[in-house]
């Protein structure tokens, strides 16, 4: 049985103004009948249960109606479900597969970093890393990253109560040359951990933002310091902040 017999009529002209108003910023009633068609007395009918409902508002100065921000709260809210590993999955697949080094997706969770998905290279020398393992901020590419687009208070907060601890001989353990580092970061959109995790292994990373604009997540590519050198690290960088570009994109961003 056809799905169409079962449309109502006002719901989809008032989809229909909805469109038109989102293309148009802002229309009178007989605009908008002009422009779909239809009766001023259906039109006005229509704007005014809109209007009561929170869709659009009417400026007292023109008559003229437009969108309300509750249309970007509900699409925030639907871009807010989106599964964030399900969209990075084969973007850092693709990553790892072009340069032949380990790819991560990380994102913040409380004082720490947690990684939520890994896409592990093939060659006989790589790192050792797991899906879950947590981190702190300061010591990691993907880390730094997340804390260059933080607040200054969060960050504070963060490394008082977690602390600068040194991994390596590589951390950053005194707070102004951290930040010194986040700033650089900041500006550059990218971040680079020197062997300050571990010995022997250096990374990039870069951040994800959401449709707010706000850094919600990073991708890093990790691998040994004898082949992650300075001209192979350039050309990562190049690819992983294109590559997260379309993640963010695709999260509405």
């Amino acid at each position: 049985m056809a799905k169409d017999q079962y449309l109502i009529q006002s719901v989809s002209r008032a989809s229909a103004i909805i469109e038109a108003l989102s293309n148009h910023n802002t229309m009178g009633v007989t605009e908008i009948g002009k422009f779909l068609g239809l009766h001023k007395s259906t039109v006005y009918g229509l704007v005014s249960t809109l209007e009561h409902e929170g869709y659009v508002q009417q400026n007292p100065q023109t008559g003229k109606y437009a969108l309300t921000l509750k249309m970007f709260e509900i699409g925030g809210k639907v871009f807010g479900k989106l599964d964030m590993r399900k969209i990075a999955r084969p973007h850092i697949e693709q990553i790892m597969l072009k340069h032949r080094e380990t790819a991560h997706l990380v994102v913040p969770d409380g004082l720490e970093i947690v990684y939520i998905d890994k896409v592990e290279c093939t060659q006989s020398m790589r790192i050792c890393s797991n899906v879950g393992k947590r981190m702190p901020f300061h010591c990691t590419g993907v880390g730094k990253v997340l804390l260059a687009n933080m607040p200054v208070e969060q960050v504070d907060e963060i490394l008082r109560k977690k602390g600068m601890d040194a991994f390596t001989e590589n951390t950053i353990t005194d707070y102004n040359l951290l930040q010194k580092e986040l700033e650089k970061i900041k500006v550059l959109g990218y971040a680079v951990d020197n062997e300050e995790a571990e010995l022997g292994l250096r990374c990039v990373a870069a951040p994800i933002r959401d449709i707010n604009g706000k850094v919600i997540a990073a991708t890093s590519v990790s691998g040994p310091k004898v082949r992650m050198d300075d001209e192979k690290i350039k050309g990562i960088v190049t690819d992983l902040m294109a590559m997260n570009e379309e993640i963010s994109a695709k999260l509405g961003y």
